[in-house]
């Protein structure tokens, strides 16, 4: 298997970017060899799918081909072709690949299927938002700001959104702000974490039961399909739902109907869906662990959010900003810190950014980071009593008991309520959540609202 390699310099510029829009070639695929030959189908934005699911752009009879096989993506080093868990694969020159860069008029193979990739004379446009946030998500790179775009307009409507990206990437903000810039601000936004509740208490949390349904269910409790009524649902780490409880999540999205465990009456939803995943999911279901049917419902509008390094130009404003969180909206963050944070991929994303800034403003400096953008751990350090110990054992010993007593405190003052705790301390619920388990503080079951 190979890696995605850089285009050669000198070749086709894939993608242009302006302050108001981006425009790169559209993409054309010719199917030259296997059942398919004589096929052809041209791009309308900057992603073209390939597989035998009609949901794709080029949509193959060859029975070789998965489901979702591969796609090409146009980025700003040319034309990433990558395979998405296909059983056959995906290969350019005789060589099997998990992502390569496509020249115009290369061809490639998906199963038994011979594809030519190019480009052709006409452009496509994307236009660009013109502001660099979206409630509270930054972003001055154009492909944030392509993000706002397409999420400004599915905003004020009540289209179904699947949200990937990796972990890190601020998928939760996200899903707040499309919340807040709707007609639905005003009421209940609910967050369902798919990962982290258990696999026997997962449909009772999202559908409720009746008191007597099951032994435990001691009182009726409403689900928090029910709690979401009239605001927004959002589902994170979709992913993560056990297969068999997907057939009756596609249920109450189709039939817009929740029924309680151990009840015969269904509740009428008016509910807007907003779902995340760090996995892909298209590769999830040829590996018959996500259902394409509820896949599809979910993913009206796909938006994939880009990770850290793919958007470099981010890191000084973010940098920035949440220095001045912790410091006053008038100081700036020192400029070593600005030239040590520019320096690294950041493999955890904005959240582990946070985490860096966070830390160097408690110890009052830039801290190391590792080869590979990891923030290195503060030691465990012996009592702050022992004079032996170094200032700066003793300063990190220090800084995280008063973490530790802080996020207690912030916690208790907020009844162990997760989401009402991250909206009062201004951070990110799922790094507030990291937070907690370092120190081994935990949530309260009904921690969404």
């Amino acid at each position: 298997m190979s890696t995605p390699r850089q285009p050669p310099e000198g070749r086709t510029q894939a993608l242009t970017i302006t302050s108001r829009e981006r425009r790169f070639a559209q993409l054309a695929i010719d199917v030259v060899g296997g059942p398919d030959a004589g096929a052809r189908v041209l791009s309308e934005d900057s992603e073209l799918a390939i597989g035998t699911n009609p949901g794709n752009q080029l949509t193959l009879t060859d029975s070789t081909v998965s489901r979702h096989h591969c796609q090409i993506t146009v980025d700003e080093h040319g034309f990433l072709l990558r395979d998405l868990g296909s059983t056959n694969g995906t290969s350019l020159a005789n060589h099997r690949i998990v992502a390569a860069y496509l020249q115009p008029g290369s061809t490639f193979t998906a199963g038994g299927s011979t594809l030519r990739f190019d480009v052709t004379d006409r452009e496509v446009v994307e236009p660009l938002a013109d502001e660099a946030a979206l409630g509270g998500v930054l972003g001055e790179s154009a492909a944030m700001r392509r993000l706002f775009f397409v999420l400004g307009r599915a905003g004020q409507t009540d289209t179904t959104v699947l949200l990937e990206g990796e972990t890190g990437t601020g998928k939760t903000l996200i899903a707040e702000a499309l919340h807040d810039a709707g007609p639905r601000a005003a009421r209940p936004f609910v967050v369902v974490d798919c990962g982290a509740m258990s696999a026997s208490l997962i449909e009772s949390e999202l559908f409720g039961h009746e008191r007597g349904a099951f032994t435990g269910a001691v009182d009726t409790k409403q689900g928090m399909f029910e709690a979401a009524n009239g605001g927004t649902i959002f589902l994170d780490e979709i992913g993560e739902l056990p297969l068999d409880l997907q057939p009756k999540l596609l249920r109450v999205l189709e039939g817009k109907t929740v029924t309680r465990i151990g009840s015969t009456k269904t509740t009428r939803l008016d509910v807007r869906i907003v779902a995340a995943t760090n996995r892909e999911l298209r590769a999830e279901v040829n590996a018959g662990r996500f259902r394409s049917d509820l896949f599809y419902r979910l993913s009206t509008l796909r938006v994939r959010v880009p990770s850290l390094r793919e958007r470099g130009e981010d890191i000084a404003p973010l940098v920035a900003h949440f220095w001045a969180e912790l410091a006053g909206p008038a100081a700036a963050p020192p400029i070593e810190l600005l030239m040590a944070a520019s320096r690294h991929s950041w493999p955890g994303n904005v959240r582990e950014l946070r985490s860096y800034v966070e830390r160097s403003f408690l110890l009052g400096g830039a801290q190391p980071v590792d080869d590979h953008g990891t923030t290195v751990p503060i030691a465990p350090a012996p009592s702050n009593d022992d004079l032996a110990t170094s200032f700066r054992e003793a300063k990190a010993r220090a800084t995280e008991l008063w973490e530790r007593d802080w996020l207690a405190r912030l916690f208790k003052a907020h009844g162990g309520n997760l989401s009402r705790a991250s909206r009062a301390a201004q951070m990110d619920r799922n790094h507030l959540r990291s937070l907690l388990r370092r120190y081994g503080l935990q949530a309260s079951a009904g921690d969404d609202e």
